[in-house]
């Protein structure tokens, strides 16, 4: 299965729809989610002819290309608006700009099912069971009498001090053992771990949240909002509401608050994965984006 994301800012024209009566609608402009055309209907009275339906208005979502099966999410809110119905009133009196216009944002997740499913990549799995294995092991590391086993290549990869340790025109180069007296075992350890697998804060955070160690979990979750950006805070809040880590959920919300952020961070991958394990986190980020 694969998800791929694309959004709408639709500028209604409400001053314009006031000629407009129950069941007639207005049309924005065609955009493209998933590789497919859509676009939203609004009926600013209505669709139906009902007693409360023409107090609030109706949107719909429309696939606009020849296509069957789509499957897709849609969610749909008022920039500046925090509530999920927006009656009519409100809109005039409170929510329409100057220029007799409202915002309203349109976010939809294309879910596919792929006829091939490729599994996600298990590199860092493999890489990770190589750690305290001998099993193609070039060079081994003493450190406070304890040995790790590890990978020239690996290690010279990751760190240009390692690589001219390893491979350069030092001695260590040609040692198959190599003494190191300034790092503790356990510090080394947990090094030889990340430049394995790029994966110790997320370890740990999950480690934290298991043995309720809040203090732990706080150092972990500030690291991992230390390098949030557009590209990533979907996917860092996805760990936040894993983890239950409300401190980061909460950071990860407010930066989703920014409407220059948030019309980012809802096209990456991550925040289409986010809203597909997650989904109720949909409402929280309407409510917070639309306050």
């Amino acid at each position: 299965m694969s998800l791929d994301s694309g959004s709408l800012e639709f500028k209604l024209d409400y001053s314009g729809t006031k000629i407009l009566g129950v069941g007639e609608a207005v049309y924005s402009e065609n955009f493209s989610a998933g590789g497919h055309l859509w676009r939203m209907k609004c009926y600013p009275c209505g669709r139906f002819r009902k007693e409360d339906n023409v107090e609030y208005l109706s949107i719909y979502l429309e696939l606009i290309s020849e296509s069957k099966n789509v499957k897709a999410i849609f969610d749909v809110f008022m920039m500046g608006y925090p509530a999920q119905f927006v009656k009519r009133s409100d809109l005039e009196s409170l929510y329409v700009t100057n220029g007799g216009r409202a915002t309203i944002m349109c976010v939809v997740i294309v879910v596919r099912d792929d006829p091939l499913d490729v599994p996600p990549s298990d590199i860092r799995r493999h890489l990770g069971a190589l750690l305290g294995s001998a099993d193609g092991s070039d060079v081994s590391f003493v450190v406070g009498g304890e040995e790790f086993p590890a990978h020239r290549a690996v290690l010279a990869a990751r760190s240009p001090v390692f690589k001219a340790l390893l491979l350069g025109s030092m001695a260590a180069a040609r040692m198959a053992s190599i003494t190191l007296h300034d790092i503790a075992p356990a510090t080394f350890k947990t090094m030889l771990r990340f430049m394995f697998t790029d994966d110790m804060l997320e370890d740990l955070l999950a480690a934290a949240d298991r043995y309720a160690l809040d203090r732990l979990k706080l150092l972990c979750a500030r690291k991992l909002w230390d390098s949030t950006s557009v590209d990533t805070v979907a996917s860092t809040l996805a760990c936040a509401e894993t983890y239950s880590c409300p401190e980061l959920k909460k950071k990860c919300i407010d930066f989703f608050a920014d409407e220059k952020n948030f019309k980012k961070a809802v096209l990456t991958d991550g925040f289409a994965q986010l809203v597909h394990k997650f989904p109720s986190i949909l409402a929280e980020l309407r409510e917070k984006v639309g306050a």
